[in-house]
């Protein structure tokens, strides 16, 4: 890394405004060397209030300012001190694009801009250079949205409960800020120190469906099949008009990381722009190298501010930087606490077989995974009471978040394990992984949680990949159904084991499934007791698909 430090002086920033197409106000810090110039610009556009500027993951903007840059930070329409409506990513790609051309006509700049951002702004900036505006010259966007409808709001068809309800009282509560709503607010703010998940009705409590107009939880609960909602929202929409090299930035133990990776296989597979990926052990704030208890070492700390600035020093200033000759993806090792690179994403699968005597729900001790051979047939039931919800701990929506310990949870009677004897050598994960699953079930719904976890050598079961699928049409016969599982890197030592648990719930996670046929909002009175199977060996096989990538030097 080019990590020199300080070059310039920064000045006081400034505040300075533009005004959109339509007229609206948008107002931005500006910080500047102090130097001769001109200099390249970085942008930062920022829906909770400039002055945050995002340095709960990011060095503050005068950092970046000391490596001879321009930066910008500004708020979106409707957020701050600027004009307009607030409407979530509906004007990121119009308001962007012009913020581009006009940070670009700053006195003192060489013209070059380039944006980084995480979260909302990560994938705002996506959308504006979807625009392609022509001053844009390299972004950075880190733990983004990609497909809004997949990768954001919803999971395999299950809406995210937690995600979606935590993100709409943060975001109502400064547009009811800003509207001078005080009832609103302390609203809002009281149910953000502890969401109220356990009213009768989880996904409508009452304070959000009170004040309704002032988020868009509604949109997202209430618009799943609305196409054209989500295609406005979604960087995926617009990612052929994506030109600029790319430098992405995800998290192990983020609740965006799907998108990420979305987006970047997007763009390797279409090998127009220059792309890298960087993926460390971190949740989505911060990026930190401890978490959850575990210490990931010195490597697991972040050194996203340093990378940027060999990203954009080549690209805005033509600088010969290391972060070029590197391979395109740098994946973080847990368990082994280092860094891999690869020339691409990893693909190479391996197949692990379920099988079991039946009570892998009540003994956790009963159900093996394999690596070879198809075993005899066989089933286990999971029993879920929506009474006692399975609850999510760990991993990327779980309390607490990251790698907790889930043992505990894994000896429930709602919960099925299949765990590998203890290895005789170590397995080094690094890539995508799923389940596939021959399901039976005559619940006219219900849902199926994966977690795949690393058994320590003291029994502790470290979550490692989770997936969720919610069934809105009962399974009457045993189909093989796929559930498509966060990715990973990590190590597993001599002596520890890999281990698949399935359940009927992650609550709040995911909204608990009344097994009706009802929708999950309709409330708990509406849920009922279901019951699926799991079919595994013979014709049955179901599997645990997991990939060992090879790394590169």
């Amino acid at each position: 890394m080019n990590d020199s430090g300080p070059v310039f002086r920064v000045l006081s920033p400034e505040t300075l405004s533009m005004h959109t197409r339509d007229g609206v106000r948008l107002d931005a810090d500006v910080y500047r060397p102090a130097g001769a110039g001109p200099f390249p610009v970085l942008l930062m556009r920022q829906p909770y209030g400039r002055g945050i500027a995002s340095t709960v993951c990011y060095a503050h903007p005068s950092w970046y300012a000391r490596q001879g840059y321009v930066v910008v930070i500004q708020d979106v329409r409707g957020r701050g001190t600027s004009q307009g409506e607030f409407r979530i990513f509906q004007n990121e790609a119009a308001d962007g694009a012009q913020a581009v051309a006009w940070a670009a006509s700053l006195p003192g700049t060489t013209g070059a801009v380039g944006m980084y951002g995480f979260s909302y702004h990560g994938t705002g900036l996506l959308l504006t250079a979807g625009k392609n505006p022509p001053a844009l010259k390299a972004i950075a966007p880190g733990m983004n949205g990609w497909n809004l409808r997949h990768d954001w709001a919803y999971e395999n068809d299950a809406f995210c409960l937690q995600l979606g309800l935590a993100w709409a009282t943060q975001v109502g509560a400064e547009t009811a800020r800003l509207a001078g709503d005080t009832a609103a607010f302390a609203d809002f703010y009281t149910a953000s120190r502890a969401l109220p998940f356990n009213g009768a009705n989880p996904v409508r409590p009452e304070f959000i469906e009170r004040w309704r107009r002032y988020t868009h939880y509604h949109d997202f609960l209430e618009r799943r099949d609305d196409a054209a909602y989500w295609s406005r929202l979604s960087p995926a929409s617009v990612s052929n008009n994506i030109q600029v090299p790319t430098l992405m930035v995800g998290g192990w133990h983020d609740i965006l990381l799907a998108g990420t990776l979305s987006a970047y296989k997007h763009f390797a597979a279409a090998n127009r722009v220059p792309v890298r990926l960087i993926v460390g052990p971190w949740s989505h704030m911060p990026w930190a190298r401890r978490l959850s208890g575990v210490d990931f070492g010195p490597d697991g700390a972040s050194d996203i501010d340093p990378l940027h600035i060999e990203w954009f020093d080549h690209w805005l200033k033509g600088l010969d930087t290391p972060i070029i000759h590197a391979p395109p993806v740098r994946l973080f090792e847990m368990g082994r606490n280092e860094w891999r690179k690869f020339a691409s994403w990893p693909v190479r699968s391996v197949a692990l077989y379920l099988t079991g005597c039946g009570r892998a729900s009540v003994d956790d001790r009963d159900g093996k995974l394999v690596f070879k051979g198809v075993p005899d047939e066989g089933v286990d039931y999971v029993v879920h009471d929506p009474w006692r919800a399975v609850p999510a701990v760990g991993g990327q929506f779980g309390t607490p978040v990251g790698p907790a310990d889930r043992s505990a949870l894994d000896m429930r009677g709602d919960v099925m394990t299949f765990t590998t004897a203890a290895l005789d050598q170590e397995i080094r994960l690094a890539g995508d992984v799923s389940a596939s699953l021959w399901l039976v079930s005559q619940a006219p719904s219900f849902d199926v949680s994966c977690v795949m976890s690393r058994v320590t050598r003291s029994g502790q079961a470290i979550p490692l990949a989770q997936g969720y699928r919610h069934f809105p049409a009962g399974q009457r016969e045993s189909v093989p159904v796929a559930i498509p599982m966060r990715a990973t890197c990590a190590s597993i030592a001599v002596g520890e084991a890999l281990r698949l648990s399935i359940a009927g719930a992650c609550f709040p996670a995911y909204p608990i499934n009344p097994g009706t046929g009802r929708p999950v909002d309709a409330g708990m009175a509406e849920a009922a007791i279901t019951t699926f199977g799991v079919r595994y060996g013979g014709a049955t096989p179901s599997s645990l698909l997991i990939s060992t990538g090879e790394s590169v030097s």
